[in-house]
């Protein structure tokens, strides 16, 4: 296929050209393409065209659950790639070990064996069990244990991707530093840690920070606790779950204006309702009861999202006013360079499908991909 006439998203901005695709991902970009005897030709008449979509932080979508095992995450895959998403991260819950293993088994599963026609999974964010007692959120504490090396002993290379951990919790130190020196991502989050030792976190090899402000010790001016030390931490990124529930615009323009666009990026952190009416939902076995967009036990605590990448983006531009090319690079281009992904999160040749096509409006228009 070739697309043409499209504003194509560069990373800082957006230029005019062409893209063509063969074979499930990008094969050429120009100013000028000609098409090729028999190619389908795509004119988008202006339309912006922009990567698929990378969520490092969904725990399910779609009526699918990460935690139920490979046949949920390939469901997730399928359902993502036609809500324009490339790439992913299947997140877990706190459950009991085995629950934990079978869950990790399934994202490997699906992660060695991609889905035909799925989106990416980049390998399990392991979101529990390293968390703090006093900041669990939605996550079932009775299940929560100091960071444990033997853990890692029995994981193949690549299967975690990413791991949650509270960093004042004792051990924590070996751990960060074991995790990270094996290519894991650590993020900092459910944690009532002060500013130093987040500090202390990304001097061990910590690189992020988990749903930044939800499930953490506060911002106070004399205290900034994780949200201020990872605003001012060039070394960490931070992960915001944008959909105008768990977070103030004001709050989202405050991280977006301390991080920039490759410090700030936006997750889902969805359950399975994401892109399903409203109604009663599990997470992780928790029941859930998901009305007007928001998900909350029947405690009231938030648990987890229905949005989609495409309306994280479109709530980041409407919603908290960020610059589109902000918006765009917050939900494509940083959480890929995050995850170590030289070729999601960008157009260009070699880049994953599908794509994303947005008015001049800046409304979503539909996936780009091939059959």
């Amino acid at each position: 296929m070739l697309i043409r006439h499209a504003r194509i998203f560069t990373g800082e901005g957006f230029e005019a050209g062409c893209v063509r695709l063969r074979a499930g991902a990008v094969a050429e970009t120009g100013p000028s393409l000609p098409p090729l005897p028999g190619e389908a030709v795509l004119d988008l008449a202006g339309d912006y065209l922009l990567p698929g979509y990378v969520d490092l932080h969904i725990h399910g979508s779609g009526g699918f659950d990460a935690m139920r095992g490979e046949a949920e995450v390939r469901g997730m895959s399928r359902f993502l790639r036609q809500w324009g998403v490339a790439a992913f991260c299947p997140t877990t819950m706190s459950a009991a070990p085995a629950a934990t293993r079978q869950a990790l088994a399934g994202i490997e599963a699906v992660r060695q064996r991609p889905e035909p026609g799925g989106a990416r999974v980049l390998g399990a964010h392991l979101e529990a069990p390293f968390l703090s007692p006093e900041k669990a959120g939605a996550q079932d504490p009775a299940f929560f244990i100091p960071p444990d090396l033997s853990l890692l002993d029995g994981l193949a290379p690549g299967a975690v991707h990413s791991i949650t951990l509270a960093p004042e919790l004792p051990g924590a130190e070996a751990f960060v530093r074991a995790a990270a020196g094996r290519g894991i991502h650590v993020s900092l989050g459910h944690s009532g840690a002060d500013a130093e030792t987040v500090h202390r976190a990304a001097d061990w090899g910590a690189d992020r920070a988990t749903h930044l402000f939800n499930a953490s010790s506060p911002l106070h001016h004399r205290a900034p606790g994780l949200p201020g030390a990872a605003l001012a931490d060039p070394r960490l990124r931070v992960e915001l779950i944008c959909d105008g529930v768990h977070l103030h615009r004001d709050i989202l323009r405050l991280a977006v204006a301390c991080k920039g666009p490759r410090g700030a990026l936006a997750i889902t952190d969805a359950m399975e309702a994401a892109g399903l009416p409203d109604g009663r939902y599990s997470l992780g076995g928790q029941a859930v009861l998901v009305s007007r967009g928001e998900a909350r036990r029947e405690d009231g605590t938030l648990a987890g999202s229905v949005l989609t990448m495409a309306g994280a983006q479109a709530w980041l531009i409407h919603g908290a006013g960020i610059d589109p090319a902000v918006a765009c690079a917050m939900c494509t281009l940083t959480p890929a360079e995050a995850a170590g992904e030289p070729l999601a999160g960008r157009i260009r040749p070699g880049s994953p499908l599908p794509l994303n096509r947005w008015t001049p409006d800046w409304r979503p228009a539909g996936v780009v991909d091939l059959p």
